[in-house]
């Protein structure tokens, strides 16, 4: 993300420990972005692909946007087996 101009995407898996029942809702914040203050900052983070299993963290960037680094956070609400059956990881 740091060269080159125009859309650019990078894309990570996120597997959950422990799957839900059905497809939890996700909900992204950034909680590290590091950028070059010459230039304009245009990001999107997003969830795609959402299952009971996990899902993908997408971040898109475009422009002259240069990037050197980013960390997204994440937290998945859902329901589980039982609903006594939880765990905070």
């Amino acid at each position: 993300m740091w060269t080159g101009q125009g859309d650019r995407e990078s894309r990570f898996h996120v597997r959950f420990a422990q799957a839900f029942l059905t497809a939890p809702a996700v909900l992204l914040n950034i909680g590290l972005c590091d950028m070059d203050h010459h230039h304009n900052m245009r990001a999107d983070l997003t969830s795609e692909n959402i299952s009971s299993d996990g899902f993908d963290i997408v971040f898109r960037t475009w422009g002259d946007t240069r990037i050197a680094r980013i960390r997204a956070d994440w937290t998945a609400i859902g329901p589980t087996i039982a609903a006594d059956n939880w765990q905070l990881y």
